[in-house]
């Protein structure tokens, strides 16, 4: 390598400078060296201030050549830190222009700098292997291949995060990338992702229900062992509609018994039956009632006259074989359209 350097600065010294710069920074990662050290090391380098900033953990570090940084000024260049193709912060240097070799020197800053975070500690990504996932989530995964799992996501082996609380699992389909769904339904927190076959995977220890995006459907696992937790959240998945995206599985009490009615049975009963041969407008209506347990809500969710709506209950309970304003009618009704969504679902 140094015998390159001589013959490149015979040619070119942009490309001496380059190199040497490469050579810089592998030393420095041969070091093993800190993020710390690596900030103090580019600002005597490059002359000027130099930070790093992690995302996930918020720490930055700053630093002028000679010491301790001034106030926050320009940064005149700055590259994302990438781990396992997912930003996890950024470098940056600070000077009135940017000169030359500044790219360079901040691109090998910033592969030093994921060394670092993939050296010490679980990595800070919220995208994780799917197998990783699956081993710590999986029912049949025996107990100490699910404590190394659950060790290499950065959760202990009885599955807490490093502050000590329970892991619990999300099931979701979202077209948000799950990356980013992760950080929004749980901010400034541990969250592992991964996909599995159709199904987005969360794993967490907070989770806030109103910061889903609409167009996404979660279903909420119960806290506990995660294979029951996993089990519990594809449950919550199956329960959730449009008007109803995020279901959280202990919010269900005995209508999660529905789950577990066999398919045939289900399509076999006559009430289940009875709505497959419904239009969109008359189970919007259903819906809206059942959910609401009003004809006056019921036609404020579905911005009709509540007359209007008591006609059409009327007319669906002759079509259903029953009164939908009986004291039994709304339940049952209830029980048959959770049962034909699960069979669609």
């Amino acid at each position: 390598m140094e015998a390159l350097v001589v013959r490149l600065s015979q040619l070119d010294s942009e490309a001496e400078g380059a190199i040497r710069v490469v050579m810089f920074y592998d030393t420095l990662i041969r070091r093993r060296v800190d993020l710390a050290a690596l900030a103090r090391a580019s600002a005597g380098l490059a002359e000027c201030v130099a930070g790093i900033r992690l995302d996930g953990t918020g720490q930055t570090f700053r630093v002028a050549p000679d010491g301790p940084a001034p106030p926050a000024g320009h940064a005149s260049t700055t590259v994302a830190i990438t781990l396992d193709d997912e930003q996890i912060g950024a470098v940056w240097l600070e000077r009135p222009s940017p000169l030359p070799l500044d790219r360079l020197l901040l691109d090998r800053l910033a592969i030093a700098a994921a060394a670092v975070v993939e050296r010490y500690g679980p990595a800070r990504t919220t995208m994780a292997d799917p197998a990783l996932v699956e081993l710590a989530i999986s029912p049949g995964t025996d107990d100490a291949a699910r404590a190394r799992a659950l060790r290499l996501l950065g959760f202990t082996a009885d599955a807490v995060d490093p502050a000590g609380a329970a892991v619990r699992v999300v099931a979701v389909r979202s077209p948000l990338p799950l990356d980013q769904l992760g950080a929004l339904v749980s901010p400034g927190r541990p969250v592992k992702a991964a996909p599995l076959g159709e199904v987005g995977v969360l794993l967490l220890t907070a989770v806030d229900a109103s910061r889903f995006p609409p167009d996404v459907r979660a279903g909420i696992g119960s806290p506990g062992p995660l294979p029951r937790s996993w089990l519990s959240a594809r449950t919550a998945l199956r329960f959730t509609t449009p008007r109803q995206p995020v279901v959280d599985y202990c919010s269900l009490g005995a209508l999660a018994l529905l789950a577990h009615v066999p398919g045939d049975a289900a399509r076999d009963n006559t009430d289940v039956a009875a709505l497959a041969g419904l239009a969109a407008d008359d189970l919007n209506t259903l819906d809206a009632y059942c959910s609401t347990g009003s004809v006056r809500r019921a036609a404020d969710v579905l911005h009709l006259h509540h007359s209007s709506v008591a006609r059409r209950l009327d007319q669906l309970g002759k079509t259903l074989g029953y009164s939908l304003v009986s004291p039994t009618g709304p339940a049952r009704a209830q029980l048959a359209l959770t049962a034909w969504r699960l069979l669609e679902a």
